[in-house]
């Protein structure tokens, strides 16, 4: 963590900046913490609230690992421990320790939730393809960095790689800090959950963390018209062209 964090202070340094870089960096955000993490990591994967064919499943979760938050299989596990336990002294991230400890602090300790990891992630564990990502997401990393380097220099690894990691890592970390300290709340969802506009306009809809503790399942998390979710359109677009079937709503009535 403190490598790739000292790895973005690289744009300070001559002949690492260019528009081109910026941009990659940007692409790069959508399609890893938006395309992996919150729709193939999150909504897909840990959820089930919708179904793809498996190419598909795997190009999104591959997408995710390219993230580098970790092994598939315990970022799945930990998250579906979040939602049984969420805000209560078994929540890895209980944010009523802290924004610090919810935002960050919680993954410098070996918190007793990893234990749980193996139990909640039963339909993944034996998939030979997430067992390769879990373990090799670092390897994984460092070549998509070398083929970055070759494309575009150190400008496209200092950006493409260092900044968007670190963009893509505190925009993750505000759905477990952030929204359950700031915003408004729609629901009881028996924890602190909050819609928190910001964070939803940065993380792809993810902000609106209300709304999906109080229906976990629901590809939909922007339930107002005015809760602007990417994500959902995004399956929208995939239901359309027949990449996404038996996707779950909630009833925003309810």
């Amino acid at each position: 963590m403190a490598a790739i964090h000292l790895g973005a202070l690289g744009v300070l340094l001559p002949g690492t900046f260019s528009w081109t870089a910026v941009g990659l960096a940007i692409f790069l955000h959508w399609v890893t913490g938006g395309l992996g993490i919150t729709l193939g990591w999150h909504r897909l994967l840990s959820h089930r609230s919708f179904q793809t064919p498996k190419w598909v499943e795997y190009t999104l979760v591959f997408c995710g690992a390219l993230a580098c938050e970790g092994g598939v299989i315990e970022w799945v596990g930990l998250h579906r421990n979040h939602h049984i336990h969420s805000d209560q002294e078994r929540d890895q991230h209980n944010s009523n320790r802290g924004f610090w400890w919810s935002h960050m602090g919680w993954m410098l300790y070996d918190v007793p939730a990893k234990a749980e990891v193996q139990r909640l992630t039963k339909d993944i564990n034996s998939d030979p393809f997430y067992r390769f990502l879990d373990r090799y997401f670092l390897p994984i990393q460092a070549a998509f960095g070398a083929l970055l380097y070759l494309l575009g220099g150190w400008p496209f690894v200092v950006w493409g790689i260092f900044v968007r990691l670190v963009f893509v890592y505190h925009c993750t970390w505000f759905v477990n800090s952030a929204t359950h300290q700031f915003g408004y709340r729609t629901y009881e969802s028996g924890d602190r959950s909050t819609n928190c506009w910001w964070v939803a306009l940065l993380t792809y809809g993810e902000g609106w963390h209300n709304n999906h503790h109080a229906f976990p399942h629901s590809a939909r998390h922007g339930l107002q018209w005015w809760e602007i979710d990417t994500t959902w359109m995004m399956i929208c677009v995939l239901r359309s062209v027949g990449l996404a079937q038996k996707v779950r709503l909630a009833d925003a009535k309810a």
